[in-house]
């Protein structure tokens, strides 16, 4: 009985968060939208770097939101749509196993077809291989400034695995043939740093962020969905070589700190899930299981380090607060992919009930960030609800698979 109520409560929180997104038709705002603010672009101060910062950090920090206020309209993101995909992907393969809930297959690949063409008009022009960026300048603390539509490594894998499964399910080789030449993006359009036996792939084209852990790993997920299609095997290498630089920097307890400027030493919750999900689809899709260990020692830190008896989820390793609605979503996500959903069911199901519970607003939509005092409550639609949206797809679909 107990689990029954709890599935009723997690399909009507979900169909909340589908009306609400589908409504919107998938656009929204983002924590680092505000330089797309009309009223900063008409002013002198948009070509000063602290003006840039500060102004960005005031939008993401504030829980009040003034976007409509100083005419930050709301968009398409690329990640944001890549995650929707993803999302329509599982409720497919959960409506063709009966379950019709959210869509007749039919319907549901009405939508995955709208969605996938929406992604692929979002691709970033004039780079080696399909590409995808996001939709705001971003001023990364004095070091650089991203024009928006710069790629990004992590907006392009997103991508590429939404568009894969999309073509999964559809078979339309066109999306197939398109979403392969990310590889030709990775090998030469991103910089690479040698680390040991191995190496760093760059964050973006723009240099200023080259030893990102995540990212790099985000970049050998690429390579490795390419080798699965492909079977050219200078990818698979090259994949290799990205993973063995990050697995060499895992900590001796399995963490990861975010990179290696001094001032990203910090472990978190979501990039970890990151990490695990990018080096278990190399392995997947390579079939070279020699880091199952690392692997291994990291699903063991990040389930033990990132959440609280209740079912809290924890943004860092050493603190609570505040708390981003991308730590329970990922953590969902990761640990399906890692083929360990029945056996971290019941943390899993924790996890999401409080997230329902404590970041979930009546309309459907799921906040930013919790936190002790004023809590962020905009509803973002990349950062919150796309994240949630993947994520509880999965979690339907795990689920209702037993």
């Amino acid at each position: 009985m107990e689990e029954n109520k709890l599935k009723s409560k997690v399909a009507s929180s979900f169909l909340k968060l589908k009306n609400y997104c589908e409504a919107e038709n998938f656009k929204g705002w983002d924590p680092y939208d505000g330089l797309n603010s009309k009223i900063f672009q008409a002013l002198p101060l948009k070509h000063w770097d602290i003006a840039r910062l500060a102004w960005i950090q005031g939008f993401k920090r504030s829980p009040i939101n003034f976007r409509k206020l100083l005419l930050v309209p709301k968009e398409h993101n690329a990640k944001g749509v890549a995650l929707f995909l993803l999302g329509y992907c599982r409720l497919y393969k959960l409506a063709i196993k009966g379950n019709e809930e959210f869509g007749t297959p039919d319907e549901l690949l009405v939508k995955i077809n709208e969605v996938t063409d929406l992604l692929l008009s979002l691709k970033s022009k004039g780079y080696s291989g399909a590409a995808w960026g996001y939709n705001f300048d971003w001023q990364a603390r004095r070091l650089f400034l991203f024009k928006k539509y710069t790629p990004t490594v992590v907006a392009t894998c997103f991508s590429v695995e939404a568009l894969l499964e999309s073509y999964e399910i559809t078979k339309n080789e066109s999306v197939l043939k398109e979403t392969l030449t990310a590889a030709d993006f990775v090998i030469n359009d991103l910089s690479r740093t040698p680390h040991g036996k191995g190496i760093i792939f760059s964050y973006s084209v723009q240099d200023g962020n080259n030893t990102v852990i995540n990212a790099s790993l985000l970049g050998a997920k690429i390579l490795s969905y390419s080798y699965k299609y492909t079977k050219n095997q200078e990818h698979a290498d090259l994949a290799k070589k990205a993973v063995i630089a990050a697995c060499d920097l895992q900590n001796e307890d399995g963490s990861w700190i975010y990179g290696l400027l001094p001032v990203q030493s910090w472990i978190d919750s979501f990039h970890t899930g990151f990490n695990l999900d990018a080096i278990e689809t190399y392995q997947q899709h390579t079939g070279d299981k020699s880091f199952q260990d690392y692997s291994d020692k990291g699903l063991a830190y990040y389930v033990k380090n990132f959440f609280e008896a209740d079912g809290m989820p924890k943004y860092y390793h050493n603190k609570t607060y505040p708390i981003d609605i991308h730590c329970p979503a990922q953590v969902i996500v990761t640990i399906s992919k890692m083929n360990r959903f029945q056996v971290h069911e019941a943390l899993l199901t924790k996890v999401l009930n409080w997230t329902v519970d404590h970041m979930q607003h009546h309309k459907g939509y799921f906040y930013y960030q919790y936190r002790k005092g004023v809590s962020s409550k905009i509803p973002y639609m990349r950062w919150s609800n796309a994240f949630m949206f993947n994520a509880m797809a999965h979690y339907l679909l795990e689920t209702n698979s037993k």
